[in-house]
């Protein structure tokens, strides 16, 4: 990984603030590069101060106009914490309001997979050619299991078969957004899937414990472009689309998983709101916040909530009436 270089007046800083973020456990790369966005504007307007003012730093979010709201949420956020950093070292220094970044009217909406769908999607990716080799059991099995734990796809093409602890039903994701790891829980049905995969892998010769859990046919980890190439392909053959120009996402099914939750948990009779930070937890979110984005009002989304409310009209609204 090519290390990233800061030039600007405020270089030391920013170097050391990278370094303090890292001890938190994360690589900090990303943002890393989001913060460099803003170094080479310092440069770039020839700034010489050793702290920020409200001028400059107004300048900068005033020149990020093209971006999208969650870019330019991105930027912000680094550079505001940036700002928090530096003002520990001289009060001059301007930190900013944090804002609330309004969703964009061309922001895509995810397509949410029903129960059947999925099924036709995984039965598909079973008769995946050649017929005789590991590639349709692998797709099968990597399909199903971004819908029923909605892990990411750079998490699961991440894997190894030592990942998996199929005695405890559990998953180990090493390598999450920002190297940040966690456990995840499997149900039964998911072990099971595992289960058969692993039969397969063993007849096949292909079962060693380091080894990348999803191989391409050349037996390399499956790459992100194969992937997301064979998911089109699927699609077409179930005929699933969202009725758009926009064609339904693999990162689709971790919104159809969070949905699928959600409704469970009405059905239940959970309290959602109680629910939520479990849900952000298992799925890798630092904050709640970032789950919401997640839950997409459904048809029975809907027709659960309004379930729970005619009852609790009834039992309590009515009667004092």
């Amino acid at each position: 990984m090519k290390k990233i270089e800061f030039f600007s007046s405020l270089a030391a800083r920013m170097n050391d603030f990278v370094s303090l973020r890292r001890l938190s456990g994360t690589d900090y790369h990303s943002q890393t590069k989001l913060l460099l966005y803003f170094d080479n504007f310092l440069v770039k307007k020839n700034v010489q101060l050793s702290f920020l003012s409200r001028e400059i730093v107004d300048n900068y979010f005033a020149n990020l106009s093209h971006l999208s709201p969650r870019s330019w949420d991105n930027r912000f956020s680094v550079v505001r914490q940036f700002c928090h950093y530096l003002y520990q070292f001289d009060p001059r220094c301007y930190v900013p309001d944090p804002v609330r970044v309004k969703k964009s009217y061309f922001s895509r909406i995810p397509y949410i997979f029903t129960k059947s769908e999925i099924q036709n999607l995984l039965y598909h990716a079973s008769q995946l050619p050649p017929p005789s080799s590991l590639r349709p059991q692998t797709y099968r099995t990597l399909f199903g299991v971004l819908y029923t734990t909605g892990i990411r796809i750079g998490e699961a093409l991440a894997l190894n078969i030592n990942d998996v602890y199929l005695n405890n039903q559990r998953v180990h994701i090493r390598q999450g957004k920002f190297h940040k790891e966690r456990w995840i829980p499997l149900s039964a049905s998911t072990c099971t899937m595992f289960e058969n995969y692993f039969i397969i892998r063993q007849n096949a010769a292909l079962f060693n414990m380091d080894d990348p859990l999803f191989m391409s046919l050349r037996y390399t980890r499956l790459h992100h472009c194969t992937v997301h190439a064979t998911f089109r392909i699927l699609l077409d053959q179930c005929t699933i689309h969202s009725g758009t120009d926009q064609c339904p996402r693999i990162h689709d099914l971790r919104h159809s998983f969070a949905v699928t939750r959600l409704l469970q948990w009405y059905r239940d009779g959970l309290d959602v709101n109680v629910q939520l930070p479990a849900l952000a937890t298992y799925m890798g979110h630092v904050d709640v916040r970032y789950t919401h984005i997640y839950l997409q009002a459904t048809p029975e989304l809907f027709e659960e909530a309004n379930k729970r409310f005619l009852k609790h009209y009834r039992q309590h609204v009515k009667k004092e009436g």
